[in-house]
């Protein structure tokens, strides 16, 4: 239930942004818009505004920003197809951009209301039912060695711990209320990080909104990096071409939601991260290519024949789908 609720959540979030992107700027273009979708599949829910349908379907699995003009030729003045070259490739590019928005917005609530990692070698949370607990340690302590090991800040305490024979009995020297305590604590092995664990985690600092808008912007870049270098190794060979479809991501939500809030917020925004940056690539189906057809028409000064764009977007569309899908099974099979 809890990976359907968060899979559920998370989708509609992504779907939902990218979509109000072209939206909005559409609207603000002058564009007309016919159908604003959330969702696939039969109708649930329709409102119909002013000149727009508003329309919710069931499986949060897509959506749309359908524009008049878009996909055919229209006469009206108003139609996608009838808008200036610069305006239309805004309009595309907005979805993506939005995606990277809403990253950087979760980001900032992460570090506002959750907080980033503190370096101090302070206990932040003892976890419960592990050594550190069992030893007596509290949160607040101020670990001043391992094993005779001078530690000065929290990145040193891992290192630490894993330095020694494993399993072996630590004394660790903490400061609690300005006396000095020696705990005998008896590290367990984490077989998920492959690490030798005390059960305690770094002190949390809350950020103010100015710290927090810069530290978003700045995971955001670091991620967009990380994710294009992934890329190259996918396309150059170094890697194995891993592209997880629905299955795979619900998967992914569903485990990242069992260790927390912060650990939800923080996958979703870079999996946020992830389609707007994809969206990006020309390739076809996706706004990249899109963008792509806008700007030689722009060079041309007249339109790519429409039919033949929409089969380079669906032979794409049903290539990439078999791509993620086929991924998707070799998961359930590996599992």
């Amino acid at each position: 239930m809890l990976t359907a609720i968060a899979a559920i959540a998370v989708f509609c979030l992504l779907i939902l942004s990218h979509e109000f992107g072209h939206f909005i700027v559409a609207k603000w273009s002058g564009v007309y818009v016919e159908d604003f979708s959330l969702g696939m599949g039969p109708k649930l829910l329709q409102w119909q505004g002013k000149e727009t349908t508003y329309t919710l379907r069931p499986f949060p699995i897509g959506g749309w920003c359908k524009m008049r003009g878009e996909d055919e030729d229209s006469d009206d003045p108003r139609a996608f197809n009838n808008a200036k070259i610069w305006k239309r490739i805004l309009t595309v590019f907005a979805g993506p951009l939005m995606n990277f928005v809403i990253a950087i917005v979760l980001f900032i609530i992460i570090f506002m209301m959750l907080g980033t990692a503190s370096s101090e070698n302070v206990a932040g949370k003892i976890q419960p039912g592990q050594p550190a607990e069992a030893a007596g340690m509290q949160a607040g302590d101020r670990i001043l060695s391992v094993n005779g090991i001078e530690i000065a800040t929290w990145e040193q305490i891992g290192p630490a711990v894993n330095s020694l024979p494993p399993g072996s009995e630590l004394s660790v020297l903490v400061e609690r209320d300005g006396q000095q305590l020696i705990l005998s604590i008896t590290p367990v092995f984490n077989e998920e990080y492959q690490l030798w664990m005390l059960g305690i985690e770094a002190e949390r600092l809350r950020q103010n909104l100015f710290t927090a808008i810069a530290l978003g912007c700045k995971q955001s870049i670091w991620f967009v990096k990380e994710l294009i270098l992934a890329l190259i190794s996918m396309f150059t060979g170094q890697a194995p071409v891993d592209v997880a479809g629905p299955v795979g991501i619900v998967t992914i939500i569903g485990d990242s939601a069992r260790y927390g809030l912060q650990s939800l917020l923080l996958l979703t925004a870079y999996l946020s991260i992830n389609l707007g940056l994809l969206n990006l690539f020309p390739l076809p189906a996706l706004d990249g290519s899109r963008i792509i057809f806008l700007a030689i028409e722009g060079l041309r000064g007249r339109p790519i024949d429409r039919r033949k764009e929409g089969m380079v977007h669906f032979v794409g569309l049903m290539a990439l789908m078999a791509l993620m899908t086929y991924n998707d099974i070799l998961r359930l099979i590996a599992s």
